[in-house]
């Protein structure tokens, strides 16, 4: 008789361990942060997905994401960041600098994975891409290095052209991505006409200055609000018969005529590999920094026959991407 207690406080803590092990661990939460609306984020978003497919997380059963996005007005971002702070999120995603500074200077312990990042190095958001430090990791989209081929396949699409525009945001009127063409343009022996934007507002003067300096061509430098904005640039400069190169081709689905740069749905499925370390245990800091591996050149033939512009074979044979 004496025994059955000692039974029954065995059965119980059985039991007890049985059932802690039978509940469902809980779900990592992650915080997405973006300076552009959603629609402007769609293929990315649907290349992160993939990534955490491939990885065995799906949205809404084994993982959850609070979504952010700043509506292309970039003083929303710290509150936004803020809040996700406050829901202690596992790990913050940021879409490109400006949402990664906001996320930076609103945790240093929370894990803040890029997506996108011109130069993490250069900005300061990180001690190098080797082992970045702090509470950053990620992607760079090598920003500043690519804007130079951009100009050289420019210059090779269009060889007699002598003057080419550049539309610029204020604050990259002189910083490394500026510094990148303008070195590429002594080289190809280009004049530059710098016009800058820093409100959609600024389109129709900015084209109209381009017009006044005779520019033969025109490339823009990799912006969120340029992107937001994508067809109405394209728009404009199909309305001025300019040639154009763009940093990403959804300039080019919206009318542009080429667009150079990484890969960007295939950078976000890679930026889930970040995430699914982190969350098994990885550090940020150790981390390395990766830089995209996927490039593609798309040509719009469409626009090249609407403003009477005969593109090269040497161009069309580096094309990943054609469109009749």
């Amino acid at each position: 008789m004496k025994r059955f207690p000692v039974i029954l406080l065995t059965f119980s803590l059985l039991a007890t361990a049985l059932a802690a092990e039978a509940q469902p661990a809980k779900a990592p939460r992650l915080g997405f942060l973006g300076i552009s609306p959603a629609a402007a984020y769609t293929s990315r978003i649907e290349g992160f997905r993939r990534g955490l497919r491939e990885l065995g997380y799906i949205e809404g059963q084994n993982i959850a994401i609070e979504w952010r996005y700043a509506d292309s007005q970039a003083d929303r971002l710290p509150g936004l960041a803020a809040e996700l702070v406050r829901l202690n999120v596992d790990v913050i995603v940021a879409a490109g600098v400006e949402p990664t500074r906001a996320a930076k200077q609103a945790t240093t312990t929370i894990p803040i994975v890029m997506g996108q990042s011109g130069d993490p190095l250069g900005l300061g958001l990180v001690a190098s891409l080797a082992r970045p430090g702090g509470n950053i990791t990620g992607l760079t989209i090598l920003a500043a290095e690519l804007n130079g081929k951009r100009l050289g396949l420019l210059h090779e699409a269009i060889p007699r052209t002598s003057s080419v525009a550049v539309l610029t945001h204020p604050l990259e009127r002189s910083g490394p991505m500026m510094q990148e063409v303008q070195a590429a343009a002594r080289r190809l022996a280009v004049q530059l006409e710098v016009v800058e934007a820093g409100d959609p507002r600024d389109f129709e003067g900015a084209f109209r200055a381009m017009a006044r300096r005779r520019a033969q061509a025109l490339m823009t430098l990799p912006d969120p609000m340029f992107w937001t904005h994508r067809a109405r640039i394209a728009e404009l400069a199909l309305t001025g018969r300019l040639p154009t190169m763009f940093p990403e081709r959804e300039f080019v689905d919206a009318g542009g005529l080429m667009a150079y740069g990484p890969s960007l749905p295939d950078s976000w499925r890679r930026s889930a590999t970040y995430v699914d370390k982190i969350l098994k245990g990885a550090k940020p800091a150790d981390l390395p920094i990766e830089q995209p591996t996927t490039f593609e050149l798309v040509v719009n033939l469409k626009t090249a026959k609407a403003i009477g512009l005969t593109i090269p074979p040497s161009v069309r044979r580096q094309a990943t991407e054609v469109i009749q």
